[in-house]
């Protein structure tokens, strides 16, 4: 087992990262804190496969199981959930985990935040997706309007991750989950993007040691960031690389039509295009496009999709201010920047990412 402290001006807490480690969950919690009561939050799926192991010798832990998908990341969601706490009778010494990837982790988080005024709640990621959101405090659900536009800012008390759990992934959700890995790669340290690269192989096929490597990678660039800046005032916001396209093409396809990691692919593509056109640079796009279509990542927006309605949806992202388009681009790799651009050109490049574009 590996572990890791992520300090921020909230709190400062654990990652434990290793193999079989979430059957010791309750004494990796003791260790550090004593709560009066838990209540777990899962979806049908992960409670299909873990549920039961998890709990093993647990008998007083209330469960509340959510739908499977994004779809559950909803205002209808969120307050039965909260109801379901409600009639645990939790209190505010009480704690929830958070058993599943990033949708579980969000809405636990939010209810966790905003139940009692906010009590502790623990991140257990059962996807490599979840490396990602299950550290830096982000918690919330979507509106049609746009995803994450409701939450709050509610850091964990402790994130078990067990690499046992991602065995069970199917393809998509590994595909997601290698997507942020590459982001955080992208924005932050190009040996490790030329290590990710250098694997030749799809990243279900890595061993226990390379999964618990770039999840320890991905985790400690997140958490440089986010000690930095918590509340996304500045560089936390290079982390949403890829994802003003992403989020739109999410929210305009219709949440869990393609997974987020898919989407973000995408959209790492279309900032690195303007990156290109914006700092007048080469960063051998055709390379990282064979790289995406080699580990079964998309590189080109869906042709359904209307480049002007994807513009209006990028002008609503939470990130955008007065309507105008904010990208996260690339100076050079690992040299990210916030940058407003002109919708001419973004409408541009839109249209050389779509399928059948040049």
């Amino acid at each position: 087992m590996e572990s890791m402290m992520i300090d921020t001006t909230d709190r400062s807490y654990p990652v434990y990262i290793g193999v079989g480690i979430s059957k010791r969950w309750r004494k990796l919690i003791d260790q550090f804190q004593a709560y009066s009561k838990y209540f777990l939050i899962t979806d049908e799926t992960v409670s299909e496969h873990y549920l039961s192991s998890f709990l093993e010798g647990e008998k007083e832990i209330s469960v509340y199981v959510i739908p499977t998908g994004e779809k559950s990341k909803s205002m209808e969601e969120y307050g039965k959930c909260l109801t379901a706490m409600l009639e645990a009778e939790l209190d505010r010494k009480s704690c929830v985990i958070a058993l599943g990837g990033g949708v579980v982790g969000d809405l636990a988080g939010f209810a966790a935040a905003t139940y009692m005024r906010g009590i502790d709640f623990i991140q257990v990621p059962t996807t490599l997706l979840a490396h990602d959101s299950s550290v830096g405090g982000k918690t919330g659900i979507n509106h049609e309007y746009g995803k994450n536009l409701i939450g709050a800012f509610h850091q964990p008390a402790a994130v078990i991750y067990d690499v046992n759990f991602l065995r069970t992934l199917p393809k998509k959700e590994w595909r997601s989950g290698f997507s942020e890995v590459i982001k955080h790669a992208f924005i932050h340290d190009e040996d490790f993007l030329r290590w990710l690269m250098s694997r030749e192989k799809r990243v279900e096929s890595y061993t226990d040691a390379e999964l618990q490597y770039i999840i320890k990678k991905g985790i400690s660039i997140k958490g440089k960031i986010v000690k930095e800046d918590e509340r996304e005032k500045g560089i936390r916001a290079y982390l949403n690389f890829g994802h003003t396209l992403g989020h739109a093409i999410e929210a305009e396809l219709g949440y869990g039509v393609i997974t987020h990691g898919e989407a973000v692919a995408i959209g790492m593509i279309y900032a690195m295009k303007i990156s290109e056109a914006y700092y007048s640079s080469d960063f051998r796009i055709h390379e990282i496009e064979k790289w995406f279509s080699q580990v079964e990542l998309p590189t080109v927006i869906p042709q359904t999709l209307q480049s002007e309605r994807l513009i209006m949806r990028m002008k609503k992202d939470k990130k955008a201010e007065n309507q105008n388009l904010s990208f996260v681009l690339l100076k050079k790799i690992g040299d990210p920047q916030r940058v407003t651009i002109d919708e001419s050109l973004a409408l541009r490049l839109l249209e050389s990412c779509a399928e059948g574009g040049d």
